[in-house]
């Protein structure tokens, strides 16, 4: 099978659109067409249904979808490969991170590009519970996580020991206080982020297991907006101390300690067990020690 229609399809189901999926590819749409129907005849299936206005995927074009980005991810590997082989130091490392974890990751990635200048870094933003897989299914080569994946087909590296700090405005009636008790809390608006996680479930249980109401009537989607939430005294939240260190030290968020609690946030590089990393990946290893 020739890689040319498959990647002429990705284009087609990534952009939705024929014409748009040939600007990109610098094509005419006439010849995208020609080569996604030579792959639909190959294959002795319809992959996208062209009935209505909007292209839509058939259950085939959905299973041909996930081995076109199989390929894909297979191209940029021999592409690494190669360069790897000219040049040592040449290169691209893609790295997937959520929007707290990536904070981790910008001191590695300042060391690793003073070594290695040339090598291409991307961090894609990925949701957390994500990562695994993509890194089990080749879209992603490490990864950043804040919890132990538990599968020995991904291995695991401690590389940043944080906490989650309870924040309040300077303005709200605990800013001066240096410790308080989850009953203090009661009555307390939590800021919270819809994302979830496995610190979002500590942090509920513990409410819980004392039988102390837990007021989360607002949710955000980004750590930011808690923040700016927070600073404003909309409410106060628990949030990863490595997200809240600068607004700390320059006064526009104070760290109140709950007695109670004392939750500790692992942050994880993680890579498959079975494959064999790139030259650049192992690099970045070395460097996160």
């Amino acid at each position: 099978m020739e890689l040319n229609p498959l990647q002429v399809f990705l284009m087609v189901a990534t952009e939705g659109s024929f014409s748009r999926a040939a600007e990109k590819m610098l094509r005419t749409q006439p010849a995208v067409s020609l080569a996604l129907q030579r792959l639909e005849l190959e294959l002795g299936e319809k992959l996208i249904d062209r009935s209505g206005k909007e292209l839509l995927l058939t259950d085939a074009g959905r299973s041909a979808l996930d081995f076109a980005r199989r390929f894909e991810s297979l191209e940029r590997e021999l592409e690494n490969s190669l360069a790897e082989l000219r040049d040592n130091s040449a290169g691209r490392l893609t790295v997937g991170a959520n929007e707290s974890t990536t904070l981790y990751l910008l001191r590695h990635i300042e060391r690793y590009r003073a070594l290695h200048p040339k090598i291409k870094v991307t961090v894609r933003r990925s949701m957390g519970s994500k990562i695994p897989n993509e890194l089990l299914d080749g879209n992603l080569e490490l990864g950043v996580i804040s919890y132990d994946p538990g599968d020995d087909r991904i291995r695991s590296k401690v590389i940043y020991t944080d906490a989650i700090a309870l924040v309040v405005s300077p303005r709200h009636r605990l800013a001066r206080r240096k410790s308080v008790s989850i009953a203090d809390l009661a009555e307390e608006n939590f800021i919270a982020h819809n994302v979830m996680s496995p610190y979002r479930d500590v942090v509920i249980h513990e409410f819980q297991a004392r039988k102390i109401p837990l007021r989360m009537d607002v949710d955000m989607p980004t750590i930011e907006s808690i923040r700016k939430m927070v600073q404003d005294n909309q409410g106060v939240a628990f949030l990863p101390r490595m997200c809240v260190e600068q607004e700390i030290e320059q006064k526009l968020l104070r760290e109140v300690r709950v007695k109670e609690m004392n939750i500790e946030r692992k942050i994880r590089l993680v890579y498959p067990t079975r494959r064999a990393l790139s030259h650049a990946a192992r690099a970045f290893l070395e460097i996160v020690g």
